[in-house]
């Protein structure tokens, strides 16, 4: 970059000079808006002057320091002229060498033949597109027996083959293609005073698209879906390097195994447990070992104990006292769960009764005419809560509010304006229904019904630190362990199995899975030896699917960028060359 003195003499200079030789020196001025740097380059450049002993003096003593264009262009050509027009900055040029080498007989030569034009589009310069006007020469090939008596000569990367941008601009636009697709990039690419369509940008991406050649040792498997719940395909990812290195067209087991057999030098696969991924590794590589996703296998197992509190509703309602319900006590809302939580009933004891028979589960979905999901569900015991119970805006709020209802404040519009100075956003609706509530719950004997939180509440509570919950939770969950010992022992086992995950103490799973067959979990520990080399993969081995499914996030977004309408392979050349 020139300094700001040489440029203002250099720009002092080139005006006495036009002033004084008017005859030698014909001038063109563009009207291109330049900075400190623009004024001397574009001031000086914009001159048109005979090739004499006042040209020489200008550029070679005068302006030492003035920057030629030809540095401004791709390497290896010389600018010939170049003509300012109102719209850019047009640069004749020609190749620097004197042969160019035969594409056919791949020998030297030096015979012109004649030159003709090419037209390329390079960078802009100062806000201003500059066309490249490229005096391109035929040769005659010295080489009688060869094909081309006559070819044109080849500017190699600078300028490619057939090509209508210069390399560098080419590798700009193919960078827009992979960060922003197709008409976000040729939004953007026109405001930098590049023009190029939406499709141009994508067919540079998929022309430019490379495939992994790299060795690999351990992958992580997984799918993603095109439209959910009727076609998926499958990502593979390389987890030594993390990035991803193929996209499959969907998740067949002959799919995934045709391509794990080409790559036998790989020695880990790291999956969850569902789908064929399992089958098809095994079938192409029976000697790769297999990882099961961490956290998958703790998410399955919180999800098992939540199945577990929901099965044991009703023993947790005998603990706490809550047998029977009392619509007078509840609000609309309340209401209305408990109303369809009567309907609920009705059709869990036909369903139950049907069971109890022995009647298989499509038999009983023929007859009832319910779903098969609702049936299972019936017979695992899995419909058996009578709220659904939602975090609220006031349940960061609850021990306040007890506080101030026991120090004697039982008016609502009081409560609510105290509690709008501790934070509380809510409206006083919220603290009257509250207050209202409060009032009938003193109203009633030990005997009623109190609401219980919901299966997945008590789960949550179950499997929090003491530490971590009120009074009141605490009580709750002392009672449900109290009086549902087998929820607690449930409880026990899933710490032991977190704990296991997280310590890496593989030599203690075969020992947990038979303390736990005799428990509420007995079916997540049946499922655990039917994959039981990846569960143990997952404890012993440092690899996961973590990065895998973080790919697959990337994957659809850059698929929402693309409107959903990417093909598989412009899909993966986005990614894979983003990578």
């Amino acid at each position: 970059m020139l300094s700001g003195a040489p440029l203002a003499t250099a720009a002092l200079f080139a005006d006495e000079y036009r002033l004084s030789h008017p005859e030698t020196a014909r001038w063109h001025y563009v009207d291109i808006p330049y900075d400190v740097f623009g004024r001397a380059i574009l001031g000086l450049t914009q001159i048109r002057c005979s090739l004499g002993a006042d040209w020489r003096f200008l550029t070679e003593v005068a302006l030492p320091t003035a920057i030629s264009l030809s540095s401004l262009i791709p390497p290896g050509f010389t600018v010939e002229r170049f003509e300012a027009v109102d719209w850019g900055l047009v640069v004749t040029a020609s190749a620097r060498s004197r042969q160019a080498v035969c594409p056919s007989s791949s020998l030297p030569s030096r015979q012109v033949h004649s030159r003709y034009v090419r037209c390329v589009a390079d960078l802009p310069l100062v806000g201003r597109p500059v066309p490249l006007r490229l005096i391109t020469r035929r040769f005659r090939c010295d080489v009688g027996t060869c094909r081309s008596k006559i070819f044109a000569e080849r500017f190699g990367e600078a300028v490619p083959e057939r090509a209508r941008r210069t390399g560098r601009m080419e590798c700009i636009v193919h960078h827009l293609g992979l960060a922003l697709g197709g008409r976000p990039a040729a939004s953007f690419a026109k405001r930098l005073m590049m023009p190029v369509s939406n499709d141009t940008l994508l067919r540079v991406v998929r022309r430019r698209a490379r495939q992994c050649s790299d060795r690999l040792t351990a992958v992580g498997i997984d799918d993603f879906a095109f439209r959910p719940s009727h076609r998926y395909g499958s990502i593979l990812c390389d987890l030594d390097r993390r990035r991803i290195v193929k996209l499959l067209p969907d998740r067949e087991i002959a799919t995934v195994a045709a391509w794990l057999a080409d790559h036998r030098e790989i020695r880990i696969v790291s999956r969850d447990r569902g789908g064929g991924y399992g089958e098809a590794a095994t079938l192409a590589l029976p000697e790769v070992v297999h990882v099961a996703d961490r956290w998958h296998l703790m998410e399955n197992a919180s999800s098992a104990f939540l199945d577990a509190a929901r099965t044991s509703m009703q023993p947790i309602r005998a603990a706490l006292g809550a047998m029977t319900v009392d619509p007078k006590l509840l609000t609309s809302a309340e209401r209305i769960q408990y109303e369809g939580y009567l309907r609920r009933e009705e059709t869990n004891r036909v369903v139950a009764g049907l069971a109890a028979d022995g009647l298989a589960i499509k038999e009983i979905v023929r007859r009832t005419g319910r779903s098969r999901k609702l049936v299972r569900q019936i017979i695992r015991g899995e419909r058996t809560d009578v709220f659904r119970t939602r975090q609220g805006s006031l349940d960061p709020h609850l021990p306040y509010l007890d506080a101030q209802w026991e120090a004697g404040c039982r008016n609502s519009a009081e409560l609510w304006r105290r509690l709008r100075s501790q934070g509380f956003m809510g409206s006083l609706r919220v603290i009257g229904e509250w207050a209202t509530r409060r009032r009938r719950s003193e109203q009633i004997s030990g005997s009623d019904l109190r609401k219980i939180p919901s299966a997945r509440t008590i789960a949550r509570l179950m499997t929090l630190k003491r530490d971590h919950m009120s009074k009141a939770e605490t009580v709750m969950i002392a009672a449900i362990e109290a009086g549902v010992p087998t929820l607690a022992e449930a409880r026990e086992l899933i710490d032991r199995f977190h704990s296991m995950i997280r310590s890496r103490a593989v030599d203690d799973l075969a020992s947990w899975i038979q303390d736990a067959e005799s428990t509420l979990l007995v079916s997540f520990a049946r499922g655990i030896p039917r994959d039981a080399s990846a569960v143990r993969g997952a404890i012993s081995e440092p690899w996961s699917n973590g990065q895998t499914e973080g790919q697959v996030n990337k994957l659809k977004l850059v698929k929402r960028q693309m409107y959903g309408r990417a093909k598989l392979d412009r899909l993966e050349a986005r990614l894979l060359g983003a990578a």
